[in-house]
């Protein structure tokens, strides 16, 4: 028998665990991509059903209703109406959560309206003895026309089931749940008439969002007799939703039962400590402290691991395969190279695992209503501190999720703010420069130096982040007022599996991402370091061994000073030398004026950069990149490259400017112009500058 694959949209309220549902689907079988044309995050998961069907599952963002406010929302709306998209499902999985199950069918109603076959999951059913929660699950299948999937995706239960279910998708009903069109029957006969073979709903869906049918566009269906005002579609779409909701309660008046006595009231107890004024604020202040402490010290034996791994295979392969140029990109370009990024994977997942922990338990929703009241002083709404707190990770996807907020103004100056987040892409930086310059030490006995300045640079990118609001807020006139509304969800133990996986696809796609551009980079200045346009590079043997004839040094310290003077004339060292002037004064020789151009391209490229200039440099390859770093010294004064003054100007520079060319492409494409993101590259890059200068003059 010939298998089948089929498509399953999983559809739903945000926090009711569709993403649990998706995990529980397909594991780590999943792909994290783009809808073409637009940055809306799409993932998609393949499940085998049965023996003859699979499922191409597609996880789509999460929305209340069909009345799209968001971007995202569009998404969800553009597909359903589209059959000729290749993605367009056979099946609709809505899914819903017992505790808030009234809200969620409004979106449900809706959907059935599409005729598309639907099953409704209702999640989260461990939780209905501790809510005093019944369901008639006859009866509501029978009224909503549809079959029912309980199951919870914390314990694993009733997955089994509801993928049998999906498998019985063509004898689903796809019948409506109610007569949505005698809210106004005259508008909608007459629509029905004019468009005869187009189904019904999804013409009003058309007329009423911002969203395209096919062949069907809006001013297709104006200057007809149907014509409505946007304010007469609007008191329409709100008879809708009255009338859908009371469709709803008649269902759950004898579909659910609710016993409220035996509901806790633990979820208030704890709102009122974690939102307090005060309390609120000093408890997210410790679970910050408590993060970056644990970054550093949890991370430390697989990082030296993982470095002392690299120099030996740098050492390895110089020593085993034939003298050559192929062994010389191998040693001293594509490992060190590799190395330089790989090293960080035991803190960037570590920062994963903890932003991950925080968003399952419910805690990052709290933050985000906490941190309201300070966005506001600033000319910005609790939705702001979303993409302000997912900068943490990358600073794309954060300014992608700025599409949540309505109001152009304070999504415009989200996007241009951002930036200056830490994202992980600096933790590598950081973390290299921290410890050469920060001295492993714990102060009051408990508190690690090392920890504690990687903490000050998140705060400080943040605090520039809200002062940089508040300054645009002043200088952008764009009078919009919107209010702020944020779901509290229910407190919950992080689901181990959605953690793994979250941390797994957030890792591999960081170390992927970074990898691609990290080995063409590596490649490329491995060239530029080991070629050279004059005599000075061709002839850099007889030279040096003429000058140093007298001195009577060994071997090494001769292979190592001609090593040195070939790398100081190739291209690289002509192209740091040309830019020394201008980096002088920040206490920069010009192998860090190289790493600083070279990451750019993507700030965690400056290590792998230093990594292979001081591999190209050097003739012991044994020695580790930190060990490299740390001896290297200035050949007039012979004094420390990597001092406190000149690693603090560092650390200044990379906190505050716009190094990362993916960030500017994704800001354009965001604000459909290149005004915003070429102000951001010119300001961010010269505050970093001007910064970093007076740092290390006062501190050298």
């Amino acid at each position: 028998m010939s298998k089948q694959n089929i498509n399953v949209a999983l559809i739903g309220n945000p926090n009711t665990g569709k993403t649990s549902v998706f995990n529980a689907l397909t594991g780590l079988k999943q792909q994290v991509g783009n809808y073409p044309g637009i940055t809306v995050e799409k993932k998609m998961g393949f499940c085998k059903l049965s023996n003859t069907i699979d499922a191409n599952i597609l996880d789509l963002p999460g929305t209340y209703s069909l009345n799209a406010s968001s971007a995202d929302e569009n998404v969800v709306i553009e597909l359903l109406l589209n059959k000729n998209d290749k993605l367009y499902p056979d099946v609709i999985v809505v899914v819903s959560e017992v505790e808030n199950l009234k809200r969620n069918l409004l979106l449900f109603t809706q959907i059935k309206d599409l005729e598309i076959p639907t099953i409704l999951v209702i999640n989260m059913i461990d939780r209905m003895d501790y809510k005093g929660i019944s369901l008639d699950i006859p009866y509501l299948e029978s009224h909503l026309n549809t079959k029912i999937a309980l199951v919870s995706s914390r314990k694993n239960i009733g997955i089994d089931s509801f993928k049998k279910l999906i498998t019985t998708y063509k004898t689903l009903s796809t019948a409506p749940c109610l007569n949505a069109s005698s809210i106004d029957e005259d508008y909608f006969d007459t629509l029905r008439k004019t468009f005869p073979n187009q189904s019904l709903y999804k013409l009003w869906l058309v007329i009423t969002q911002d969203v395209n049918f096919v062949d069907l566009h809006r001013k297709s269906l104006k200057n007809n007799s149907f014509t409505k005002t946007d304010s007469e579609l609007k008191r329409l779409q709100q008879k809708e939703t009255i009338k859908r909701y009371q469709f709803i309660n008649e269902i759950l008046k004898v579909g659910q039962k609710v016993n409220s006595a035996t509901a806790k009231d633990f979820r208030s107890k704890l709102d009122r400590i974690l939102t307090h004024k005060v309390w609120g604020y000093l408890i997210f202040f410790f679970i910050l402290f408590g993060i970056f402490q644990s970054i550093f010290e949890w991370s430390k034996i697989p990082m030296d691991y993982i470095d002392r791994t690299f120099a030996n295979l740098s050492s390895l392969a110089n020593n085993t395969l034939p003298p050559g140029a192929f062994t010389n990109l191998i040693a001293q370009g594509i490992i060190p190279g590799i190395g330089g990024i790989l090293i960080f994977i035991p803190q960037i997942t570590f920062l994963f695992l903890f932003i991950s922990i925080l968003e399952e338990s419910g805690y990052m929703s709290r933050v985000v209503f906490l941190m309201d009241k300070i966005m506001r002083k600033f000319g910005l709404s609790g939705k702001s501190i979303v993409p302000l707190i997912s900068g943490t990770a990358c600073a794309i996807p954060a300014i992608m999720a700025t599409r949540n907020i309505e109001n152009w103004k304070e999504r415009l100056i989200t996007i241009l703010v951002t930036p200056f987040t830490t994202c992980s892409a600096r933790l590598p930086v950081y973390a290299i420069i921290i410890g050469l310059v920060i001295p492993d030490q714990f102060v009051f006995g408990f508190l690690n130096l090392q920890g504690l300045t990687l903490m000050f640079l998140y705060l400080l990118g943040f605090a520039m982040a809200i002062f940089s609001a508040y300054i645009l807020h002043k200088v952008l006139k764009l009078n919009c007022k919107t209010f702020f509304v944020v779901e509290m969800p229910n407190y919950k133990l992080p689901l181990l599996k959605n953690v793994v996986i979250n941390v797994i696809e957030k890792t591999k796609a960081f170390v992927f991402g970074a990898g691609k551009i990290i080995l063409s980079i590596a490649v490329i200045l491995w060239f530029l370091a080991t070629n050279g346009p004059t005599h000075k590079f061709s002839d850099a043997d007889t030279i040096i061994t003429s000058k140093n004839e007298n001195f009577g040094l060994n071997k090494t310290d001769l292979n190592s000073k001609i090593a040195s003077y070939k790398l100081e004339n190739s291209y690289i060292g002509i192209m740091g030398k040309s830019i020394e002037p201008a980096i002088s004064p920040l206490g920069y020789d010009w192998k860090i004026g190289i790493a600083i151009i070279s990451s750019f391209a993507a700030r965690e490229v400056f290590v792998g950069t230093l990594a292979t200039i001081y591999s190209v440099g050097g003739s012991d390859n044994e020695d580790t990149i930190k060990n490299k770093m740390a001896s290297e010294v200035h050949p007039e004064t012979g004094k420390k490259i990597f001092n406190f003054a000149s690693g603090i100007s560092l650390l200044l520079f990379y906190a505050f400017a716009m190094q990362c060319a993916s960030t500017l492409a994704v800001t354009k494409k965001e604000t459909n112009s290149w005004k915003w993101p070429l102000g951001q590259l010119v300001f961010m890059s010269g505050f970093a500058y001007i910064v970093a200068l007076l740092a290390y003059q006062i501190l050298k």
